[in-house]
C-alpha cells in the first residue's frame, strides 16, 4: 500500500460536524524523499523506498552515504518501502501529506510503549487465583497452575506467563482521517496510535 513515514506529535481533539468533542492524534506526515525505486527487472519486486528527517553526514555510513548521494538527497534518518503509488516517481522526488487528501481509512503502524517485566493479570488480563478472604494473603495476582504434571512433564511452549510487555511492532487498521493540513505537513487521524510521542509511525492508505 502506498503511505508515509511520520513522526508522532501527540493527542488532541476536535470538534464534528455535529458539535461532539471527537479525540484524534497529530501526526507529521512528511515530506518524504524517494531515495530507491526497485523494479521487477532488478529487485524482483515493485516498491518505493522514502527517507524522512534530515541526519548528518558525520552520523550517517559511507555505504549509506553512498547510497544517498546515488539518489542526490541528503542523508535520511530513517528508512521504508511501500508499494502501490498510482504516480510514476522518479529519485529525488518529494511525496507529501496531500498523498491522503482522498484517503478516509489509513493504517497506522508503529511501535508501542514499553512497559517492563508484568505480571498475567496486566499482561494478559487474567483475573487472579482465590479470594481475598479465607486465610490466602500471597496469591491473589498469581497465575496459578501451569498445567505440568507427570505428563507431559514439561511446560507448553507459548504458555501465557509473566514477561516483557511492550516495544512490539504495532499495526491499528482502519483509523479514520478526520483532517490534512498540507501547509504545516500534519494529519489528524481520529483515535490514539502506538507509540509515545516523539516516536516515527508508517501511514499506510
Amino acid at each position: 500500500m502506498p503511505g508515509l513515514l511520520g513522526k508522532k506529535i501527540g493527542m488532541t481533539s476536535v470538534f464534528s460536524a455535529e458539535g461532539k468533542s471527537v479525540p484524534c492524534t497529530v501526526i507529521e506526515a512528511g515530506p518524504c524523499v524517494v531515495t530507491q525505486v526497485k523494479t521487477v527487472e532488478k529487485d524482483g519486486y515493485a516498491a518505493i523506498q522514502l527517507g524522512f528527517q534530515d541526519k548528518k553526514e558525520k552520523h550517517t555510513t559511507k555505504s549509506l552515504m553512498g547510497h544517498f548521494k546515488k539518489a542526490g538527497v541528503t542523508p535520511k534518518r530513517h528508512l521504508a518501502e511501500f508499494k502501490g503509488f498510482e504516480n510514476e516517481l522518479n529519485l529525488g522526488d518529494t511525496v507529501t501529506v496531500e498523498l491522503f487528501n482522498d484517503a478516509t481509512f489509513v493504517d497506522v503502524v508503529g511501535t508501542s510503549k514499553g512497559k517492563g517485566f508484568q505480571g498475567v493479570v496486566k499482561r494478559h488480563g487474567f483475573g487472579g487465583v482465590g479470594e481475598s478472604t479465607h486465610g490466602q494473603h500471597n496469591r491473589a495476582r498469581k497465575p496459578g497452575s501451569i498445567g505440568a504434571c507427570s505428563y507431559p512433564a514439561k511446560v507448553f511452549k507459548g504458555l501465557r506467563m509473566g514477561g516483557q510487555m511492550g516495544g512490539d511492532r504495532v499495526t491499528v487498521q482502519n483509523l479514520r482521517v478526520l483532517k490534512v493540513i498540507a501547509e504545516h505537513n500534519l494529519l489528524l487521524i481520529k483515535g490514539s496510535v502506538p507509540g509515545c510521542k516523539g516516536s516515527i509511525v508508517l501511514i499506510e492508505k
